[in-house]
């Protein structure tokens, strides 16, 4: 359990651009009081890092918050080439040498970073002290969404027109969004910076083919999975199976959707953090 919570308000987030392997990254750093291990966040896909806000600000106030845009998306320039999870990893690694973290940090994937993070997590296990997988799921090799599901997951046009977001917020993303759609439009649109179509495919293609599911159990970090009950593109199936697949893990699935993370922060944020501590 963790101790009695801060009051003190976080500092507001540091942006600064940082160039890792050729990749230029626009970098969010909330800091903390360095008494818990700073966090990682890795975001979903054809999402900036403005999107993760509500819930870095339900998070403890002393815990340094590390946020960035995958190139292409948000304020990260386009990249030149293409990358994979596996080379993609080797950059987020050199982004936290070059922000001073060479010891393990704590990580978070949301979604299409929830991917990422189970890379990261096997690939630089020295890293990762703790992992948080979040509405995500195994890439390629998985239960998958309904093909109306992921028939409307294959362009941006959600991220770039708010009326359509509000048109398919219930049917894509469930939970409260099923009673309130327009809070999807909020999120994806408000909250929300807009890169080159290109770095939405370069991080569809990115995930096509990927699947963690031989990689699951060389997860050695203590890991928590948290799902929800109503998530049309991530069905429940797959996290209870990571939960029962990753050694060390355990499962929190909460009655909601894909965005809870960040419509109902308040929640969840406090789960994460009894985990982290």
């Amino acid at each position: 359990m963790i101790g009695r919570r801060s009051t003190r308000p976080a500092r507001d987030p540091q942006l600064r651009t940082v160039t890792v392997g050729g990749r230029t990254l626009r970098v969010s750093v909330r800091p903390g009081d360095g008494t818990l291990p700073p966090l990682l966040l890795m975001n979903g896909i054809g999402a900036s890092l403005e999107v993760l806000q509500p819930f870095v600000d339900a998070l403890d106030p002393r815990r340094e918050v590390i946020r960035f845009d995958v190139p292409g998306v948000g304020g990260s320039p386009r990249p030149v080439l293409p990358y994979t999870m596996v080379t993609f990893a080797r950059v987020v690694a050199g982004l936290l040498t070059q922000l001073g973290h060479r010891e393990a940090v704590d990580v978070l994937g949301f979604s299409w970073g929830g991917g990422l993070a189970q890379q990261f997590a096997v690939q630089h296990r020295r890293r990762c002290r703790r992992l948080i997988l979040a509405a995500t799921g195994m890439g390629s090799l998985m239960v998958p969404a309904h093909p109306r599901v992921l028939s409307k997951m294959l362009t941006p046009r959600r991220h770039r027109d708010a009326r359509y977001a509000t048109a398919i917020a219930g049917d894509i993303y469930g939970g409260t969004m099923r009673l309130h759609p327009e809070r999807a439009a909020r999120v994806l649109h408000a909250e929300s910076r807009l890169g080159p179509r290109r770095g939405y495919y370069y991080q569809l293609a990115a995930g096509a083919g990927w699947t963690s599911l031989p990689l699951l159990p060389m997860i050695r970090q203590p890991t928590l999975v948290i799902a929800g009950d109503d998530d049309p593109i991530i069905p429940a199936v797959n996290p209870r199976l990571m939960a029962r697949l990753i050694p060390n893990s355990e499962l929190h699935l909460y009655r909601g959707g894909h965005l809870a993370l960040v419509t109902e922060a308040p929640e969840l944020a406090p789960v994460v953090d009894r985990f982290l501590s």
